[in-house]
């Protein structure tokens, strides 16, 4: 069987997420970790280097460079660390130009929302290990639930139903229709009659067939309309086939959600994702320096120039080279001498729209009446899934992500109302999910990174790589860094990984010119 066949074969029996995996395992594709193995030399002489922007780049770049000897200076325009690693809790604020917040959670340590930056797969490598080495706790975080619900208004009517019975029946019937071709010799396989009876029996397993290779629902991934512990189980019947097909958005990417790079157990720090920034921060006492907002970025060969805004002066400072984070899209506006293939390049640059919404929660319902610990509800409604916090379990309350607005329609709806308009549409909808969802609301915040100031927008992937080859070429003595001049925009890691490779660039440009 070639690896396309097998490839294909995986796809039909598990979904993409089968398909990444099988992928992975031929090295068909590469892996999220790859990139360079940093490579920091002493720095020779002194060395001053200036980084623009204190998100997971600009610290960890300030990290290395000190450790290697280097003298560093942090520049961030916000009053907070962290860039799109934010952590809400009470009393925070929601910088949103035109929507600006303040959080009203209680004031509880488990009551905390992750509005950016959320989960850190296990193939994030550089990202566990920098937490391995800072002291950041980690703890699991349940990324998908098979327990939790779906609801789409074109299946069933609407009404909701739990993700393995509907996961079981699709797989129950692909793996029939599957079994049919074998049989018949519609798929043709060079298989022995041998290897086609294992092949069979291979299908049968996989979508829980009868002997006669037909699905008629199963019970034991389904699960019972009662009974089934103590008592005999009364299995559920298998949805109707036609009906499996109509969700399409769950089944073109959510049904996967758990597979491939997102895996269905992440890791998340104990206490908030903004833990790795406080724990970066602690390693650069006095390096850092908020509400500085950078107007003009002047690159040479023989160094940089940086002009901020800070209490109201203009402030000039120089360093040997320049590492600068600041997204594209605000970079575009500020004054430089960049050449004009990296300024078009970056005026191209897209701008995300994703943002989250976050409901304060008198009790823990979905736990004590629907058994959900952890994971995502899909729905086809604009909030796109509910989200259930994994920490906290069995507390009194608890915080819900009650919207998580990925896809250009729902986003750019989104974008345009205000605070009180996201958290009416997010319980409106929550509600076909969870009918008395409204009666558990105490309060909510939500976050649009288009709109937050000194952001405007996040996640934007690159589709052209020559592109990414532009913004990645040192201007003079500046550098790009951040996730925006990787292809897998939106993770810290790619980040981390941007951050490494300009690190070594510059080890290698310091060894040359002592040579």
């Amino acid at each position: 069987m070639s690896r396309r066949q097998l490839l294909l074969l995986a796809g039909m029996m598990g979904g993409t997420g089968a398909v990444y995996r099988v992928a992975r395992a031929l090295d068909v594709i590469p892996d999220l970790s790859e990139g360079p193995v940093l490579s920091l030399a002493k720095a020779r002489g002194k060395r001053h280097v200036v980084i623009l922007g204190a998100g997971v780049a600009g610290l960890v770049s300030a990290y290395e460079l000190q450790r290697a000897g280097y003298s560093v200076e942090v520049l961030e325009a916000s009053y907070r660390l962290g860039g799109r690693v934010l952590t809400l809790r009470h009393g925070d604020i929601v910088d949103e130009i035109g929507n600006r917040q303040v959080c009203q959670f209680d004031n509880e340590p488990h009551l905390y929302f992750n509005a950016g930056a959320s989960r850190i797969p296990a193939l994030h490598r550089r990202l566990l290990q920098y937490c391995k080495t800072l002291g950041v706790a980690l703890e699991a975080h349940t990324n998908f639930n098979i327990a939790a619900w779906m609801q789409f208004d074109n299946l069933l009517g609407g009404r909701r139903v739990r993700q393995r019975e509907y996961n079981a029946d699709v797989r129950g019937f692909v793996a029939e229709l599957m079994a049919k071709s074998v049989q018949d010799g519609t798929i043709e396989t060079p298989l022995s009659a041998a290897d086609r009876q294992k092949l069979l029996e291979f299908i049968a397993a996989q979508g829980d067939l009868g002997a006669d290779n037909r699905y008629r629902g199963s019970s034991g991934r389904s699960g019972y309309q009662s009974g089934g512990l103590y008592n005999e189980g009364v299995p559920l019947a298998a949805l109707p086939f036609a009906q499996l097909l109509q969700p399409t958005d769950y089944w073109h990417g959510d049904m996967d959600f758990g597979d491939g790079a997102e895996q269905s157990s992440v890791l998340q720090p104990v206490g908030g994702m903004d833990k790795i920034i406080s724990a970066f921060a602690a390693q650069l006492p006095g390096k850092i320096q908020t509400n500085s907002q950078v107007v003009s970025v002047q690159t040479g060969e023989q160094g940089v120039k940086v002009t901020y805004r800070r209490n109201g002066a203009l402030v000039t400072t120089t360093g040997d080279y320049c590492l600068n984070s600041i997204p594209g899209q605000i970079l575009a506006g500020i004054d430089n001498n960049f050449s004009r293939p990296f300024r078009e390049a970056i005026a191209r640059r897209p701008r995300g729209k994703l943002g989250k919404i976050a409901l304060q929660m008198r009790e823990r319902f979905w736990e004590e009446k629907d058994g959900i610990y952890g994971g995502t509800s899909w729905t086809g409604q604009d909030i796109g899934q509910i989200q259930y916090p994994t920490h906290g379990v069995h507390a009194r309350k608890g915080i819900v992500v009650g919207g998580y607005y990925l896809y250009a329609g729902p986003s750019e709806r989104f974008q345009l109302m205000s605070a009180q308009e996201r958290l009416d549409a997010a319980i409106q909808q929550g509600a076909k999910v969870h009918p008395d969802y409204a009666s558990y609301v105490e309060n909510g915040v939500s976050v649009g990174w288009y709109r937050m100031n000194h952001m405007l927008g996040c996640s934007a992937r690159h589709t052209d790589a020559s592109e990414l080859e532009i913004l990645r070429r040192p201007e003079g003595r500046h550098y790009l860094i951040g996730d925006q001049v990787a292809m897998h925009a939106g993770w810290q890691e790619a980040a981390l990984l941007s951050a490494h490779d300009v690190l070594n660039q510059i080890s290698q440009r310091e060894a040359a010119t002592a040579a």
